[in-house]
């Protein structure tokens, strides 16, 4: 008997050869992630929609520093409206309109993604047993790099 371990993208695995045929485990668990909800917000059709910490991939970690985007309202602005896109997979976007007035008045376009199921698409995070992902992403669509200006912050 002959025991094989690799590192493989999504984690340690355990090969053991036994007469040509080989077992497999994975050993350790996906990507680590913060599961803490940061903000929480209900849509029209009553789904409860959170957004978690996460990280520099997916959640708060992920868009508040790569978009800009630093508060909760935000986001609930957008989910609390219909869903625009629906992939029927779990994968719902919401859009949202931001407006300044004033002396120089800007229109703002944004768009919160969220992951409605226990997994994400590739499989690589799992919320946990009854639970949904959550907003994976969100970011302003017609400014430059996707990034949302400071003044929707306030």
């Amino acid at each position: 008997m002959k025991k094989i371990t690799a590192l493989a993208a999504t984690g340690l695995f355990t090969a053991t050869l036994l007469s040509g045929s080989v077992h497999t485990a994975q050993a350790a668990p996906g990507p680590d992630w913060n599961k803490t909800a940061h903000c929480k917000a209900t849509d029209p059709e009553g789904r409860h929609i959170v957004t978690r910490v996460g990280n520099a991939h997916l959640g708060w970690n992920h868009f508040t520093h790569r978009h800009n985007i630093r508060v909760c309202k935000i986001i609930d602005a957008a989910v609390k409206g219909k869903v625009d896109r629906n992939d029927h997979h779990g994968r719902l976007e919401y859009d949202g309109v931001a407006v300044k007035t004033g002396n120089r008045p800007q229109t703002v376009h944004f768009v919160v993604i969220v992951q409605y199921s226990r997994y994400t698409k590739d499989k690589k995070y799992d919320a946990g047993r009854g639970q949904k992902i959550g907003v994976v992403n969100a970011f302003c669509r017609n400014q430059p790099h996707n990034k949302c200006p400071a003044w929707m912050n306030k």
